[in-house]
């Protein structure tokens, strides 16, 4: 299930599903840890009126409508419940400055007689995502709030309505012993009570209103966190003490001041993409941790059919996320990151796969030993080098001495030294290892234009920091590998570059496979010309391989990919990622109608909130988890800033 919604503040992240309802809770780090994922922690909204509840996942009592309508990164939802006569307008929101998801919920009659109305809210947590089913909650008769607590985590769940609390709440058992869930106990429209529980516990809140004819009340809605429950009750008594609408009104402010840097250059882009525009920038910070860490997608529907979601920094996404940040302006989110990466790096200079939110190493399917007997580090080498590049993107943009005192000992130093150890003495290129498919060890294209390209920015910045020797160096070795790989990553049969090449036994295996990320590397890190015959030929055969004359230019990753394939017949699913990077290249050579094809198409397929998903399916458009996905909506803010660059660029050539 897709997230239309996500909120954020870079310690508490919140998912909301396609009914509204809370799916993902993540605290005190993005990405880590969830305590609230899968169909029985989901946190249901109900209403009952005149004898009948329905609650909004209830399948086809609700239809549902959602949105981000102003420049702050607050969910706008509305629920309509056309048999019951009843609307729910609800805006949600993570408080900007502290632990707190909050819900402004507007109950609206549309009947003609006054009616009761009884609104319940329900909380279910897998605190930790812990399988010992030690959890506890607990009714806090002198705060009018539960607790749901564990360790060093405690979650406070209030709400008043005109000034008042709840009248009525349930604490019970889900998932054990027999029980279903509390939430069910609110059927008759009357909860049990409970104070206390222990094990796998979930709780319900009550809200009777009177509401007149044509009319409506509100509820406001809240759950805090903390270390422990004392802190967790400090943020509550804080909301109280402000009221929800203070603490909504600190949160739009927070995020109109942050977001000027990208509304400057939103500005300069065609106004149809301006809210899409804004909307990615918001959506891309909220996968941001505080502590550095750039999540992938905080969707974790993908844990219902697979092993793991993408909850994870991968380092290559960082880099392609804080790259379009530092060309609108931004320098701490960059800052931040490098600092993450300096934690995480290897004594020897080289990133690994992917890392948690708190720096920890995570999940990988990589080895050590590899075919032929080839042993090496499980590692996607461009993490490495694309991390250097924007070390380097990063003080050309500011030229702010500190970044170079700040990374070029700590990082760049030994990772572009790690990277002139790493070449092949066969061919002279990258040693092999894992595509940034993560599915192939071999010497990518892709993967050779990105050491081509952090050779380059290494020796940049050992220019900028008066270390000729090494910049000398660097860039020698970043030329020989250029030279190389005109010599073995292009396949004159085909017209295309080789997706890679591995040596086994001094002998090169090559796969011929049509990659997208190929051509991507080629041209965007100048491993090849953008006007050579090479790179030319290579976008021709793309095109002609994945259907040029279709009405749509959209693009899987490469030939026959079969990850989530839709339809087996078909060269695979379409993903945002490269069919964005043919647009950037379509604006590179100055085919802007090609370009904005593809943006119309990218905006068309977004969610109405304008959340992008990993890949779409080519038979009927339709989205597949993950979603968001940060590195779509990276791509998508990319390529807009490109824009810009092609109309000063067109502007400047009709001055002169």
């Amino acid at each position: 299930m897709l997230r239309p919604i996500v909120l954020s503040n870079g310690e508490m992240h919140v998912g909301l599903n396609n009914y509204g309802l809370v799916h993902d809770f993540y605290f005190p780090y993005v990405g880590l840890t969830n305590h609230s994922q899968g169909a029985m922690t989901r946190h249901r909204i109900g209403v009952w009126i005149d004898g009948r509840i329905s609650w909004l996942d209830d399948e086809g009592d609700w239809s549902f409508t959602f949105r981000y309508p102003g420049r702050a990164l607050v969910g706008h939802m509305l629920a309509k419940n056309e048999s019951m006569q009843i609307l729910l307008e609800i805006d949600s929101v993570v408080d900007a400055h502290l632990s707190a998801f909050m819900r402004n919920i507007h109950v609206v009659n549309l009947a003609d007689q006054d009616r009761e109305i009884r609104l319940f809210t329900h909380q279910a947590f897998v605190i930790d995502d812990s399988r010992s089913k030690t959890d506890t909650a607990q009714y806090l008769p002198d705060s009018d709030a539960i607790v749901h607590y564990r360790g060093r985590r405690a979650f406070v769940v209030g709400g008043l309505s005109d000034g008042v609390p709840f009248d009525q709440h349930g604490i019970g058992l889900f998932g054990m012993e027999g029980h279903d869930s509390t939430y069910r106990d609110a059927e008759d429209g009357e909860l049990a009570g409970g104070n206390v529980e222990h094990g796998r516990v979930d709780s319900v809140l009550r809200f009777k209103l009177d509401v007149p004819a044509q009319s409506s009340k509100r509820v406001h809605y809240w759950i805090t966190a903390g270390s422990s429950i004392r802190e967790a009750l400090y943020v509550d008594k804080t909301i109280r003490q402000d009221g929800l609408d203070k603490r909504l009104h600190l949160t739009i402010e927070w995020w109109r001041n942050w977001l000027q840097p990208a509304i400057k250059s939103a500005e300069k882009i065609d106004p149809q993409y301006h809210d899409s525009f804004l909307r990615s920038v918001m959506i891309l910070k909220s996968h941001m941790d505080k502590r550095g860490a750039v999540i992938a997608s905080t969707d974790s529907s993908m844990l219902n059919y697979d092993r793991d979601a993408y909850a994870y920094c991968w380092p290559r996404d960082g880099a392609f996320v804080l790259w379009p940040f530092i060309r609108m302006g931004y320098t701490e989110e960059p800052q931040r990151f490098l600092e993450f990466c300096r934690r995480v790096m290897h004594p020897s200079g080289y990133l690994m796969h992917k890392y948690r939110a708190d720096g920890g190493l995570g999940a990988s399917w990589h080895s050590y030993v590899h075919r032929g007997g080839i042993t090496g580090p499980p590692v996607q080498e461009d993490e490495t080098a694309i991390t250097v590049h924007l070390i380097a993107e990063l003080h050309k943009a500011t030229d702010d001495s500190r970044v170079l005192s700040d990374f070029y000992e700590s990082m760049v130093r030994p990772m572009a030294d790690w990277m002139v150890d790493y070449i092949d003495e066969t061919t002279g290129l990258p040693h092999p290892s894992y595509d940034l498919w993560e599915e192939h060890f071999m010497t990518s294209t892709y993967t050779t234009a990105c050491v081509y390209a952090g050779l380059n920015a290494a020796a940049y910045l050992a220019e900028q920091k008066k270390d000729s020797e090494r910049a000398v160096a660097w860039r020698a070795a970043a030329d020989d590998i250029k030279q190389a790989a005109h010599k073995y990553l292009y396949n004159s049969d085909r017209g295309a570059f080789y997706k890679g090449l591995l040596v086994v036994d001094e002998n090169i295996e090559y796969d011929d496979t049509v990659d997208t990320s190929s051509i991507f590397g080629a041209y965007m890190f100048g491993l090849f010309d953008v006007d050579s015959t090479e790179l030319s030929q290579a976008v021709t055969t793309l095109r002609d391989i994945f259907g040029s004359n279709r009405d749509v230019e959209a693009y899987p990753r490469y030939e026959n990919d079969h990850y989530h394939q839709a339809n087996p017949h078909s060269q695979g699913n379409w993903w945002f990622i490269p069919s964005l990077w043919m647009a950037q290249y379509h604006m590179e050579t100055g085919n802007a109608k090609a370009a904005t094809s593809i943006l119309k198409w990218v905006q068309d397929c977004s969610m109405s909130t304008g959340v992008m998903s990993e890949q779409i399916n080519p038979d009927n458009g339709e989205m597949i988890a993950p979603a968001p996905l940060a590195w779509s909506h990276a791509e998508f803010i990319s390529t807009l800033l490109d824009t810009i660059n092609q109309k000063e660029s067109n502007d400047n050539a009709k001055t002169t």
